[in-house]
């Protein structure tokens, strides 16, 4: 995905670059904003300006989700094939521009909106970010965390006050669901692709999600547990054995055509999906992959705390 993204992005800007569009010297060489010299972000320094005015998201769902919640002024994002309907309606609400496919924006359109701030995650990579910093100042996160992302967007942003505040009543919810959450009951959790299966691992630095449940108390299984980053396991159905958890949750689609491929139903109906303990049990349950695999910021982690209570604690 990556790949393919980086040379629609290339090709497109290359173009562009024919035209004389793109701006020759580093964005910091004179900077006459916020001089950031270090942060969770690639290549620091970064000259951001004082008070954004016109912010484009390169990522569809974290980076905009979070800029949303944090009040920012976002002009323009690829908003096409979203799952998340909730921060797509958001989005449109707030009048952010579509740019297209998150694979290939329409660098046209970004030209257009003048931003004087490009923001994204790291993954997108290193040609993205020369590519982007020609246009703008340009921040690709590399928090891990998804709170540190929080942090460190707000601090590239100017946007003052206690960040930590915006959690109070996150974490108060955390530690009331912590206290009932079951200490006796395991939680496998997989997503279903149609070309293998993904378990995204309880793990320092988890993905965003399944760190919320780690803070949540939700004890998972060995086989997803590690005290070291692993990242994610993709197994096939033989090494679906591991997920031995007394509750199951699943997720179907996320960027794929999972969800309409016939692969979400030939797995739930292949024997060796059956033996599961939890689906012999009857305690196997669908969560939303807009929720899972597009997190985008507080509103994400509340959902996950509402499964928690729903399939978890309600349905142990």
């Amino acid at each position: 995905m990556n790949k393919n993204f980086m040379f629609g992005f290339f090709m497109r800007f290359a173009v562009l670059a024919l035209l004389g569009i793109m701006q020759s010297s580093p964005v910091f060489a004179q900077c006459d904003g916020r001089l950031i010299e270090k942060g969770a972000f690639l290549h620091p320094p970064l000259c951001a300006p004082k008070e954004p005015k016109r912010i484009i998201s390169l990522v569809p769902t974290f980076s905009l989700g979070v800029a949303l919640e944090l009040g920012l002024p976002v002009v323009g994002a690829p908003l096409f094939g979203m799952s998340d309907e909730d921060l797509k309606s958001k989005a449109e609400a707030a009048g952010v521009v579509d740019l297209g496919s998150f694979m290939e924006p329409s660098i046209e359109k970004i030209i257009a909106l003048k931003p004087d701030l490009i923001i994204g995650s790291d993954f997108l990579g290193e040609e993205a970010y020369q590519m982007a910093s020609k246009l703008a100042p340009t921040a690709l996160i590399t928090a891990a965390n998804w709170k540190d992302f929080y942090r460190t967007l707000a601090d590239i942003t100017g946007i003052n006050g206690d960040i930590d505040g915006r959690f109070a009543e996150y974490q108060k919810r955390v530690a009331a669901i912590r206290e009932r959450v079951p200490k006796d009951v395991r939680v496998s959790v997989v997503r279903i692709t149609p070309w293998e299966f993904q378990v995204y691992m309880d793990e320092p630095e988890a993905w965003a999600p399944f760190d919320v449940l780690r803070e949540a108390g939700v004890r998972r299984t060995d086989f997803e547990t590690s005290e070291t980053k692993v990242g994610t396991k993709r197994i096939d159905f033989e090494g679906l054995a591991g997920l031995d958890g007394d509750i199951l949750l699943y997720i179907v689609g996320g960027s794929n055509d999972s969800a309409t491929s016939g692969r979400h139903e030939a797995v739930l109906a292949n024997p060796l999906w059956k033996m599961l303990p939890a689906v012999k049990a009857g305690r196997v349950y669908r969560v939303d992959e807009a929720t899972w695999m597009e997190f985008s910021g507080l509103a994400s982690a509340n959902k996950v705390l509402d499964d928690i209570e729903t399939y978890i604690i309600s349905r142990p």
